[in-house]
């Protein structure tokens, strides 16, 4: 018989992107498995409205309209953290764009734009929270991926590139930080019902991506993950989970 128990250690949590999809639904599954969440978004009315849903039912949260292509803001949402509750024992780097098209069509814009959300601002929350992390002897740094991080799929060139770069610059510094106490956790989900196709102008994009999340996941598999990597023994670094739709072929 398993003698294995989860930790049941409260953690204060940094969510990013934590408005809506997975994060929104992370914050709610460690809020109520105990844990203080610290919620950073863009969209300020959200966060207003999931901290009362936390808070309505007991749980320990604190918000911080934040945009993670700006360093400054992520500082900011990394000292609030530190400032109310005294340390930051996870940064759940969720935060992350998805707006498709072909290369030809020559969407500059929209590269840089997830150039500096999905790889700089996960970037950004590992410079604003590793020296935190290593004043304390301890950390978790949850980096949130993609398939897109394991295979590319035509009009998603760009935005694979940069899933691949999360799980680069995680795999590095899980790396780097062997020997100490600080736990890197990449997670890749399939496709989930979530606001990230809401970007796609691309027309055609659109359409095939429409067709692609026939069968998706629903957020509260990935919040799961998340919890269990949380979770586990300090000793223990759940270093990449690959989550797909059982029926899904991608």
């Amino acid at each position: 018989m398993s003698h294995f128990q989860p930790t049941r250690q409260k953690k204060i949590i940094v969510i990013t992107g934590a408005s809506s999809g997975i994060g929104e639904t992370a914050a709610l599954a460690l809020a109520q498995a105990g844990h203080t969440v610290v919620l950073g978004a863009r969209r300020q009315e959200r966060l207003e409205l999931l901290a009362e849903k936390i808070r309505a039912t007991g749980g320990s949260v604190a918000f911080l309209a934040t945009d993670v292509a700006r360093k400054e803001q992520v500082d900011a949402l990394i000292y609030l953290a530190r400032e109310q509750f005294g340390r930051v024992d996870v940064i759940v780097n969720n935060a992350g764009v998805m707006p498709l098209s072909a290369l030809e069509e020559l969407k500059i814009d929209e590269w840089e734009h997830m150039v500096d959300v999905n790889i700089k601002g996960v970037l950004y929350g590992i410079a604003a929270g590793l020296p935190v992390m290593k004043s304390q002897g301890q950390g978790h740094f949850i980096n949130i991926s993609s398939i897109g991080g394991h295979a590319v799929y035509p009009t998603a060139a760009v935005y694979c590139a940069t899933k691949y770069a999360v799980r680069a610059i995680s795999e590095g510094l899980r790396q780097e930080q062997l020997g100490g106490d600080i736990r890197v956790t990449i997670i890749s989900p399939g496709v989930v019902e979530s606001e990230l196709a809401d970007s796609i102008s691309d027309p055609a994009a659109r359409a095939a991506m429409n067709e692609f999340r026939q069968i998706a996941l629903k957020p509260d598999a990935i919040a799961r993950a998340i919890v269990y990597a949380i979770e586990q023994p300090a000793d223990v670094d759940v270093s990449e989970i690959i989550i797909r739709p059982t029926q899904s072929p991608y």
